[in-house]
Order: structure tokens, then C-alpha cells, then sequence
């Protein structure tokens, strides 16, 4: 589910006027897994394409220095009828500057924007890391963050709870 924890106040219209805009100050690998289990014995070919089951998660939270840290979460399983192929999971996180923003328009700003942001980048890695394990270099989909955000937020709300909460 996606996270929003305590997120300074965006500066509002009255307060200046500030065109809105988001810089990227830094990104980076929060953490990466690839697995190969059945290494070498997987990497033959001539076997059934396997099932990928994949996972998209997007989190945020904001700093006392007034920036933004967002992390963009996305796993991949890929299996076959005779076990796991392989699995992939990066935690790809960027730190964000959001200025002239409303405090009603950030989540969507931190929750689909930013991520959108980083996606190419995260995308590349789970593609250099799947062809170092001898696999075909996986190539993600591209992803439309916003309409993951507005279901989760659907969800979330379907569920009693506020979108952001754990």
C-alpha cells in the first residue's frame, strides 16, 4: 500500500505564489535482491516461458529539511510448473524538492508523480541484474502511476482507512 508519513505543509497560493515544480536531488538503490535458485540448471533453454507475477509500491515520506523521500518498490517472480525461475526486488528511492504545490495536491504529486520519475531508472536495474544472471534482460512495462494510485487510494478508502496510513 502506499505510504505518506508526516508531510511538511506545501506552500500554499497566498503564500507567494510559487510556480509549482519538483526537482530531483538525488537517487539511489535502497536495497536489491536478485535470486537465481536453480542456477545453472534454470538457464537452459528449450523450457515453457515462465508466469511473472509482478508488484508495484510506492511510499513517501517527508523530511524536517522540508524535502521529500520517495521509494519506488517493484518485485518480479518469475515461475514455471517445475519451481521459482527467478525473483527480483529493488527498492529504488529518490530524494525530491516540491515547491508551489497545495497541500491537497501532494500525495498525488509524491504517490504517482515522483515515482514516474524514478521508474526509468529502476527499470534499467532490474534489467542489467536479471541479464547478469544469465536471463534475457527483463524489461518492465511501463506503468501508469497514476491510475495505481488512484486504486489504491479506492482501496484504502473501501477499507475505512485514510489513504497514507498503515
Amino acid at each position: 500500500m502506499s505510504d505518506v508519513d508526516s508531510l511538511p505543509a506545501a506552500a500554499s497560493p497566498e503564500a507567494g505564489a510559487t510556480e509549482p515544480g519538483i526537482r530531483i536531488l538525488a537517487q539511489f538503490v535502497r536495497d536489491l535482491s536478485f535470486e537465481n535458485p536453480r542456477a545453472p540448471d534454470s538457464l537452459r533453454s528449450g523450457g515453457a516461458q515462465p508466469q511473472i507475477d509482478m508488484g508495484v509500491e510506492m511510499n513517501a515520506r517527508g523530511r524536517e529539511d522540508g524535502l521529500f523521500e520517495v521509494d519506488l518498490k517493484l518485485s518480479a517472480r518469475a515461475t514455471r510448473e517445475d519451481g521459482p525461475v527467478f525473483m527480483v526486488e529493488l527498492v529504488y528511492g529518490g530524494l525530491f524538492s516540491i515547491e508551489g504545490v497545495p497541500a491537497e495536491n501532494l500525495e498525488p504529486v509524491l504517490l504517482a508523480e515522483c515515482p514516474r520519475f524514478l521508474f526509468p531508472f529502476a527499470r534499467r536495474i532490474i534489467a542489467d541484474v536479471t541479464s547478469d544472471g544469465s536471463f534475457p534482460p527483463f524489461m518492465l512495462d511501463p506503468i501508469d502511476f497514476g491510475a495505481v494510485y488512484l486504486a489504491r487510494k479506492a482501496e484504502a478508502e473501501g477499507m475505512g482507512q485514510a489513504v497514507g496510513t498503515a
